[in-house]
């Protein structure tokens, strides 16, 4: 914003501490001026050397005014002087910090976000808001280096689908001979990859800009509906879901809700024993707060390993691969749904194998009626 000069912060300081010292100097004076005009007498009469009175009259009060003006003014622009050098100097003392953080401000504006105020000192006001200033500056800094990442990785992921298009189509135009109906396949499978890419990317994006409706909804209907959804395939690689809980009501986007438990669920049937697996879906309500539970078998996991998967594009080495283990953003867009509810994500790995995630969300102030299934 383009703002008309103006006298600095300092200048004013210091007038203000020199304004304030004259006007106290001033008071002080008065007080002593009124001291003597009540205690002094207006005249007196002369004596001569004998302690005899000459009938002579000295005005006492006019001698100590022409003595005493002088001296006040004498007095009042020494202290003019010494407030303006002094509240200068002074000035400049107090705001020095100031002067960092507003050139810290000024790096930070150009990009260069690794400079910190890193303020010395005991804790006062000044303090504080370096502090919070480098708070604020490390926050940022790790949040434009993950947007970078996560650009990166969403521009790899993306190139990938259309690197094998580009490959396909150059197999069809430069060998007629070739199936045609094996390339169409194919590029049908690469192109709803794409899809579901692109559009797990903008599902993320808007859980992250939290622009939606909330409404009341039971998690326990939800992570039903989810699991009834993906039971077909489950069924086919030979997993089987146990659902249970009570009825778990929250406020949040009935949509994004159910994205999240969709997630949790699809996750936990391909990351699986293939044949033999098992995934158990719990909900339970607690004093402020509702969970959502879903546990599946699998290969034994590290605490280091887990804590990698929310993170966009990351997907288990350790975990078991299907062709359903979808782009690598559902524990990322399930994480970001859960922040945007202003809720707590959990992963824990289970000591047989597999591992534990629970969402725990407020829980609604008001009741839902209805019974949570169990199968």
């Amino acid at each position: 914003m383009d703002r008309a000069p103006g006298v600095s912060v300092r200048l004013k300081l210091t007038l203000s501490y020199a304004g304030f010292l004259m006007v106290a100097g001033a008071l002080l004076l008065a007080a002593v001026w009124v001291f003597l005009l009540r205690y002094v007498p207006d005249r007196a009469m002369l004596y001569n050397p004998d302690d005899r009175p000459t009938g002579g009259v000295f005005p006492i009060r006019s001698v100590l005014l022409h003595v005493f003006a002088p001296r006040a003014v004498a007095v009042l622009a020494f202290l003019l002087v010494f407030g303006l050098v002094g509240g200068w100097l002074l000035a400049g003392r107090m705001l020095a910090p100031l002067t960092r953080i507003t050139e810290a401000t000024r790096l930070a504006s150009t990009g260069s976000l690794a400079h910190r105020v890193r303020l010395p000192g005991r804790k006062d006001e000044f303090r504080e808001l370096a502090d919070a200033f480098d708070t604020m500056l490390a926050r940022l800094e790790e949040h434009i280096a993950e947007q970078r990442r996560f650009a990166a990785n969403a521009s790899h992921e993306l190139r990938t689908p259309l690197a094998i298009s580009k490959s396909l189509l150059d197999v069809a135009r430069t060998d007629p001979t070739h199936d045609t109906g094996e390339i169409i396949e194919r590029l049908h499978a690469v192109n709803t990859r794409a899809i579901d890419l692109t559009e797990a990317l903008l599902l993320l994006s808007r859980a992250g800009q939290r622009s939606f409706t909330r409404e009341q909804v039971d998690l326990s209907l939800l992570a039903e509906e989810a699991t009834e959804t993906l039971l077909p395939l489950a069924e086919k690689l030979g997993v089987s879901i146990e659902t249970s809980g009570d009825i778990a009501p929250t406020d949040g986007s009935h949509a994004l809700l159910l994205q999240l438990s969709t997630n949790l669920v699809h996750n936990a049937i391909v990351h699986n024993l293939p044949g033999q697996g098992t995934v158990s879906v719990n909900t339970s309500v607690r004093t402020k707060t509702v969970v959502l539970t879903v546990e599946n078998t699998g290969e034994k996991l590290t605490p280091h390993s887990v804590s990698t998967f929310t993170a966009p594009f990351q997907r288990g080495t350790e975990r078991i691969h299907t062709d359903h283990a979808g782009v690598g953003l559902g524990l990322a867009i399930v994480n970001t749904i859960t922040q945007a509810h202003d809720g707590t994500l959990t992963l824990t790995p289970r000591s047989a194998g597999g591992i534990s995630v629970s969402v725990e969300l407020p829980r609604s102030p008001g009741t839902l009626t209805g019974d949570a299934s169990a199968n």
